[in-house]
């Protein structure tokens, strides 16, 4: 186990390191702030003063150095527009946006694996073809389209739910979040279940294909044979042998979640990294950009490693496998 977690361990350093130099690329190389935060009639000497102060008038390659010399004592630069460090606006909007994905992602499981379940154990039936027509639309259907028909329905026809904003944050244990008052959970419902849908149709088709794969083996029969309830097949031998690609996939689309819920916070006003992303796409602010990127990044890469570990766990194959 410990070869194993060391061997991965280098390769997220490895890829951290080459993503790195691909983010600083595509973004320190394309445009010009400068442009958009100095006003246009300013005079020559102000944009070279301008340039100057943002540390453009420097080399790439020089950049790049100085960027990645900072970055390894936790400087990734000061915001142009915000004057602050580029890092802490990030972490400042991170809990919204974790938050956000984190109650998507239980909405998924919860009412996904369910469904999954019962399509798996009746296949081609009723409830199952309703249930896997369900899973089309949330896999077909553009996000934000159904975002504004979530907004359309719930907030505008029914009036029941907010459409936009975080609502009161309370504290649980000294963390500030949405979910300790009910203000702040009527906001966090419409942008969750926006968020939730992709992925809860995924989970059900996962989960019914490793019903119907698991289903007619071997040891599923011995059970039978054994006396065991249908009941305690399905959710004890089953449901343990279907967790293994449910784990794997589950880890990797929590990252997905972070990482794109940039629609969904846009459309909800929702106050994550998502919206402040695109705000400072729309201003060139380039170190909150390559801030953001570097810590979705980080965050698939460690989702990766954690995934990695569970897996080796529930199926020791693995981990002897990478040993060899």
């Amino acid at each position: 186990m410990t070869v194993f977690v060391i061997r991965r361990l280098l390769q997220s350093i490895g890829v951290l390191f080459a993503t790195s130099i691909i983010v600083f690329l595509g973004v320190y190389a394309i445009g010009n702030p400068v442009d958009i935060l100095i006003a246009a009639d300013a005079t020559q000497a102000e944009r070279q003063a301008a340039i100057v102060a943002l540390g453009l008038d420097r080399s790439l390659p020089e950049q790049y150095w100085i960027f990645l010399t900072n970055a390894l004592q936790g400087d990734f630069g000061r915001s142009f527009v915000f004057s602050q460090p580029a890092i802490s606006l990030i972490f400042a909007r991170l809990p919204a946006t974790l938050e956000l994905a984190f109650v998507a992602l239980v909405i998924a499981l919860v009412i996904g694996i369910p469904l999954g379940l019962i399509a798996g154990l009746k296949p081609r039936s009723v409830t199952d073809e309703t249930i896997m027509t369900g899973s089309i639309l949330g896999f077909s259907l553009p996000n934000f389209w159904q975002g504004m028909m979530l907004i359309m329905i719930f907030s505008v026809w029914l009036g029941w739910l907010p459409a936009s904003g975080r609502g009161v944050v309370g504290e649980v244990l000294g963390v500030r979040t949405s979910l300790a008052t009910w203000d702040g959970i009527a906001h966090l419902i419409l942008p969750a279940l926006n968020l939730a849908l992709f992925q809860l149709a995924l989970v059900i088709r996962l989960t019914r294909t490793g019903v119907r794969e698991t289903m007619p083996l071997d040891f599923v029969k011995f059970a039978r044979a054994k006396g065991l309830s249908e009941r305690r097949i399905v959710l004890v031998h089953v449901l343990k042998n279907i967790m293994i690609p449910v784990v794997t996939v589950v880890g990797m689309e929590f990252g997905s979640l972070i990482a794109f819920a940039v629609v969904t916070e846009t459309i909800f006003a929702w106050p994550g990294i998502g919206k402040l992303l695109i705000d400072s796409i729309m201003v060139l602010d380039r170190p909150v950009v390559v801030s953001y990127l570097l810590v979705v990044v980080t965050m698939f890469i460690v989702l990766n490693l954690v995934v990695d570990i569970l897996y080796s766990v529930l199926d020791p194959r693995i981990r002897l496998r990478d040993a060899q």
